[in-house]
């Protein structure tokens, strides 16, 4: 196997591992870490391996449909991890209600601000996990690949194969509905204050 350049793009390593598959193996060394991470805060560290061998596994069998004017493969292999996802989507649910309870764990012996701090976190996490959970899969796959990823609107569009203006309009949507979950909460918890503080 001729080496590439470190240098090479996405899209000259993939072209090259059409005629050498092993060639496949560079993608994998320069985004897998990227795509394990992802898949782990989706489904769970157990579910992610199995994941990321099968999201590479399957763009090893389709890299000759990949787009090579695209240099970056990175928004290309988050779409297939997030199919994956989506395939597995009671699975996630599940995982994230779960995670949500064990996020109230008891807190260590410390100082009090510290222990307040700890609570408070614990409870906005496991708000979030429902608040997550209960957004509908399109929604919940746009906002995880902008907020947790940091990818660019163009680039979860081209990861979701969804125009940009889809992209904008899922986002804000799921944005605003996690912002009604925790508004809603911060407002029973201030009623409980103030009708038994």
């Amino acid at each position: 196997m001729n080496a590439l350049g470190e240098d090479a793009d996405d899209a000259t390593v993939i072209e090259a591992s059409l005629h050498d598959p092993e060639r496949f193996a560079v993608i994998f060394d320069r985004h897998g870490p990227h795509i394990s991470r992802y898949l782990e805060r989706r489904m769970g560290r157990q579910a992610a391996d199995d994941l990321v061998a099968e999201t590479f596994l399957t763009a090893l069998a389709k890299r000759g449909q990949y787009d090579l004017s695209r240099p970056d493969a990175r928004p290309w292999l988050y779409g297939i991890a997030t199919n994956l996802v989506s395939r597995h989507w009671r699975a996630e649910e599940r995982e994230l209600k779960l995670r949500g309870r064990a996020l109230i764990a008891e807190p260590q012996a410390g100082h009090a601000e510290r222990v307040a701090e700890q609570v408070t976190a614990q409870a906005m996490g496991k708000l979030l996990a429902t608040a997550l959970a209960e957004l509908a899969d399109a929604e919940r796959d746009v906002l995880l690949l902008v907020a947790w990823e940091g990818l660019a609107y163009d680039e979860v569009a081209a990861a979701l194969d969804i125009p940009v203006g889809t992209v904008r309009s899922r986002l804000n949507r799921a944005r605003k509905k996690v912002r009604l979950t925790l508004r809603a909460a911060d407002d029973i918890a201030t009623w409980e204050e103030a009708n038994h503080g």
